[in-house]
């Protein structure tokens, strides 16, 4: 087993990485491009890495803002496997994925939820998507699966990548995330195992349906040849 090392929070891009999502931006009207990955295998760093590359075109909408709330998770049964598919709003995020595609141009601007690991809840309209944003970029784990609703996602996304790390690095970042805010070393394994591990497999099934796939070297993330 693994032991927990810091998440990577700084990444480098390639030059071609960095050149296609910036070709996505200059396309006509709003471009959306989905980033899909297991748990733990860097989504968030990349949207993040890819926003600042190219501010102020772009701005990031994550699929955890559609979490459902602890108290709702407690109601349904479901608390000890958040992360499941049926953990998230799903048709809620497809309706606001496709709001914001139509929304390029307009008078208003849109408000989307967020995801704040601190509290384990998301918070509605934290994340504004100006209308003269061209892409928008939203990452998360079930943007692919074959499963209804999530089948209608893909409807809404123009360009979908998806990020290949090696289990044992990405479980190992994983583990270092969950200890950072409150497990214990043997609770967060615990959950990799029960949880994650499992939900990992799930989203890895569904790559072959990606445009793109992206593979971290250690230093920097490029496409797959």
């Amino acid at each position: 087993m693994s032991e927990p090392m810091t998440y990577a929070t700084d990444i480098a891009l390639d030059a071609a990485v960095r050149a296609e999502a910036s070709a996505l931006a200059d396309r006509p009207g709003r471009c959306v491009l989905g980033l899909v990955g297991a748990p733990a295998s860097g989504k968030s760093t990349l949207a993040e890495a890819l926003v600042a590359a190219l501010a102020p075109r772009a701005v990031n909408v994550p699929m955890d803002g559609f979490h459902l709330s602890q108290r709702e998770l407690h109601r349904l049964g479901r608390h000890d496997r958040k992360g499941a598919p049926d953990t998230f709003d799903a048709a809620g995020y497809r309706d606001l994925l496709t709001r914001i595609r139509q929304g390029f141009g307009g008078a208003e601007t849109i408000y989307a939820p967020g995801f704040y690991r601190e509290i384990e809840e998301p918070i509605a309209a934290s994340i504004a998507v100006d209308a003269e944003t061209p892409l928008v970029v939203t990452e998360g784990n079930y943007l692919l699966l074959d499963e209804t609703p999530w089948t209608s996602i893909a409807d809404a996304l123009d360009a979908v990548w998806f990020l290949d790390v090696a289990a044992e690095q990405r479980e190992a970042w994983l583990a270092a995330r969950h200890q950072r805010f409150g497990r214990s070393r043997d609770a967060a394994w615990a959950w990799i195992a029960a949880t994650d591990r499992p939900n990992a497999a799930h989203i890895e099934a569904t790559a072959a349906r990606a445009d793109r796939h992206l593979v971290w070297d250690g230093q920097m993330l490029r496409f797959a040849a």
